[in-house]
């Protein structure tokens, strides 16, 4: 009877060893460490919209024979913060030579100019000194740059709906 009590209280301490190794703080504690390199690039990157230049009503007999007939539009761009660009304007898809022109589908013009100032003094045009430089990007914000158009006085044109297209570019 005192044998198995010896064996019961040699196992129980036995257990309690154990569970002290297990639980207990280690006689090797050693850590090592490393860096982790993280990176990432960031590339100069714009978008470009526009919202409609419409003139109105051109009034070739009375209001507009000796009066500009002026509008405004859009070229919204998005770049990149600290990106540089330009902006272009194309002539239209129904320009005679450097002539801007809007036409009503058949054989009929009405001509216009699209300028970056509104004293509408410098034509913005698709390249060179006719490109519109708005400098860098303070942010990631879209910016609104406004087109001002003319439609000159004194043309003879037969009544109609006069449209045409510019492509806008954004060069970064």
């Amino acid at each position: 009877m005192y044998a198995n009590k010896f064996v019961g209280v040699a196992a129980m301490v036995s257990g309690i060893a154990i569970l002290a190794a297990a639980f207990g703080p280690s006689a090797s504690a050693a850590t090592a460490t490393a860096n982790l390199a993280v990176g990432a690039s960031v590339a100069n990157n714009c978008t470009i919209s526009t919202a409609a230049l419409a003139f109105g009503s051109y009034d070739p007999v009375v209001t507009h024979a000796a009066a500009n007939l002026d509008g405004t539009g859009t070229v919204i761009v998005a770049c990149t913060k600290g990106a540089t660009s330009t902006v272009g304007l194309g002539l239209g898809s129904n320009a005679s030579g450097s002539v801007r022109r809007m036409t009503d589908g058949s054989s009929n013009y009405l001509s216009y100019e699209l300028y970056s100032d509104s004293g509408r003094t410098t034509v913005w045009g698709n390249s060179g000194g006719a490109l519109y430089n708005p400098g860098a990007a303070p942010s990631k914000t879209a910016r609104n740059f406004t087109v001002y158009g003319r439609v000159t006085s004194n043309q003879d044109v037969p009544a109609g709906s006069y449209n045409d297209t510019v492509v806008a570019t954004v060069n970064f």
